[in-house]
């Protein structure tokens, strides 16, 4: 009986760790896509999608992840997730998408008082082998934060072990929700050097705050001190954040 008791214990250990950190990459294609509007433009830009593009989105075969625009907004940026069974899908889905006529007349309409969008910026990611998904079950999640990390010369490596055997599971002990962590699959986009990922926290206030505990943690500082010592120096030449909402047509809350 005792054996019995363990050894559930043990299976409902590796069970959540499997869940609240992941093992394998999902195999999926994602993009993440940014839009600069025009001064003025965001609200137009969110009518489209939410009357319009998703649907269309969804009719060519891409999936809606999620929309986000910053908190502090003041260039008007939309940010937002596609996924895709792989590139050459999501080739022809955006071949399709651009050629159809109910697309071209919503966005001939929408622009009638000028264009919306002034730039487009993409990245194609693939998860990483120790990524978590939680967007399927992400409503209400609170605020959002997207991470970029861009790494020094040949520590991307070093990077993603130290998150995948520290870092992700010292973010949950202090209250930060893992939510999914890619990087780029194209070399020009960033594929050597870059990591994304999202968490979620209750407010900024209180994401602002985890990460001051979690900075001055001494098992972090060892492990970091440790990782710095094998790559050579900082494994990280700069960290964006950017602390972002919902939109309120977003699949993921």
């Amino acid at each position: 009986m005792k054996f019995t008791t363990l050894a559930l214990a043990l299976f409902a250990t590796l069970v959540f760790t499997n869940l609240a950190v992941g093992q394998n990459s999902d195999g999926r294609v994602y993009e993440l896509r940014i839009y600069h509007c025009h001064k003025g433009k965001l609200n137009d830009l969110n009518r489209r999608f939410r009357n319009h593009t998703m649907k269309l989105f969804e009719k060519h075969g891409m999936t809606n992840v999620g929309y986000w625009t910053p908190l502090d907004n003041p260039d008007e940026k939309l940010y937002y997730v596609l996924s895709y069974p792989n590139r050459e899908a999501a080739k022809a889905s955006w071949a399709a998408f651009s050629a159809d006529t109910t697309w071209q007349r919503v966005a001939k309409a929408s622009e009638v008082n000028g264009p919306i969008v002034a730039k487009v910026e993409s990245v194609f990611m693939k998860t990483t082998d120790f990524s978590p998904d939680n967007f399927a079950s992400s409503l209400n999640s609170g605020v959002w934060e997207l991470r970029i990390y861009h790494c020094t010369p040949n520590n991307l490596t070093n990077l993603l072990e130290r998150f995948r055997t520290f870092t992700v599971h010292r973010f949950a002990r202090y209250g930060m929700v893992n939510k999914i962590y890619w990087t780029p699959t194209d070399a020009e986009q960033g594929a050597d050097n870059t990591l994304i990922y999202f968490l979620t926290h209750p407010s900024e206030a209180g994401g602002k705050a985890a990460f001051d505990q979690f900075r001055q943690d001494p098992e972090w500082i060892a492990t970091r001190k440790a990782s710095e010592v094998k790559g050579g120096g900082s494994l990280t030449s700069s960290i964006e954040s950017i602390y972002m909402w919902p939109t309120d047509y977003s699949p993921v809350r």
